[in-house]
């Protein structure tokens, strides 16, 4: 019985060290979904620090040029529900696709809005594209990756957005004054490339293969289909909520707040910003190394304890050399959170609505992002 026992041992062993390792097409999903979040987080960033131009241009009012960004996640919160539905039935891989090709060809569109109602069009119709996005692509990499590493998966797609924003906050004030707000936004067709790589070299992930059945299933209602599954997605859906209610509030308004009470010029004020997008991505790969080794309930508690106070103590600064190191550390506590998110959702939902319930969290969260202006 022992030799046995100790075979069993053994081939259990190896078997979840296989189950442990990522394969190349987990490598292939991570990368194509953190190419997107990329995208999406540089288009983001650059119509903060665009406003003043727009406004300038196409003579906008300030509550106008503020709802450019509010309409944007309007869209985000419809797109995420539409394609989050429609991924359940047709695959990630191809409503991801769909969602880049959505993006970038009505953020490319929007140079050439000649009014206030044509920009918000676009910027509608291309935040269906991002809600889309957003949801899908870490689905996507948290199906194609073991699940004693999803916190970190999770983590990495994350520091994908951070990375955009990081480009936007350094990039956008070196060209906005060469080619102006327009040709900015004509930069938002490079995802068009990006969705012709990611159809070619993906194919559907093997947990969404082996268990797909959302073509005969209501998804939505198995959100809520008793009262543990509906606490379940309620509280992920008030700790996205919570989470980028703070993101956004800093991130779209940071580069106005900094050169109209501060006197920063776009430089400066890009250079500050960068410095605080540095900390979130810190924070996030910090989150998602701790999450997989310590859980995820002590990080999350110990993020926002953070998040609480140093934005308290953010908002009571006005020195600039102090604003620029208080300013990583709050982003670190901020935005670390979002590696832990994508993780859960996974962890606590069934297969079939997985993308549904996790688009249903994002978008909630979008939602409420611009009341953080």
């Amino acid at each position: 019985m022992e030799p046995q026992a100790s075979g069993a041992i053994t081939a259990t062993v190896q078997t979840a060290g296989e189950d442990d390792r990522v394969t190349s097409y987990g490598w292939k999903a991570l990368a194509g979904s953190v190419i997107g979040y990329s995208m999406d987080g540089f288009d983001m960033l650059i119509l903060g620090f665009m406003l003043a131009a727009i406004s300038a241009d196409l003579k906008l009012t300030n509550s106008q040029a503020g709802s450019l960004v509010t309409w944007t996640l309007m869209g985000a919160v419809l797109g995420g529900f539409i394609f989050g539905t429609l991924s359940d039935h047709f695959g990630r891989i191809r409503v991801l696709t769909w969602t880049i090709l959505i993006f970038a060809v009505f953020t490319g569109l929007c140079a050439f809005a000649r009014g206030y109602w044509q920009l918000v069009a676009c910027r509608v119709i291309a935040g269906l594209g991002l809600g889309g996005e957003f949801g899908i692509g870490m689905t996507l990499a948290a199906e194609a990756w073991p699940a004693s590493k999803r916190a970190r998966a999770s983590s990495y797609v994350s520091l994908g957005w951070q990375s955009g924003v990081l480009m936007a906050a350094l990039v956008t004030p070196m060209l906005l004054p060469i080619i102006g707000w327009r040709g900015m936004f004509l930069v938002g067709l490079l995802p068009a490339l990006v969705a012709f790589i990611v159809r070619r070299t993906l194919h559907e992930p093997e947990i969404f293969v082996q268990k797909h059945a959302a073509k005969k299933e209501n998804s939505f209602r198995l959100l809520v289909k008793d009262g543990k599954t509906f606490r379940t997605t309620l509280g992920i859906a008030i700790l996205c909520s919570v989470q980028n209610f703070a993101y956004y509030g800093i991130m779209i308004w940071m580069p106005s707040y900094l050169a109209k009470s501060l006197g920063f010029s776009l430089t400066k004020s890009g250079m500050w910003t960068a410095v605080t997008v540095l900390g979130m991505a810190c924070g996030i790969w910090v989150f998602g190394q701790l999450a997989d080794r310590v859980g995820r309930k002590p990080i999350f508690i110990l993020f926002q304890l953070g998040a609480v106070i140093m934005l308290f103590v953010y908002s009571r600064l006005t020195g600039p050399n102090t604003l620029l190191w208080v300013g990583a550390i709050m982003g670190m506590a901020v935005n670390g959170t979002m590696a832990g998110i994508g993780r859960s959702c996974p962890k606590r939902i069934p297969p079939q609505p997985v993308q549904r319930r996790r688009t249903c969290c994002s978008t909630w969260a979008v939602q409420w992002g611009p009341r953080g202006r």
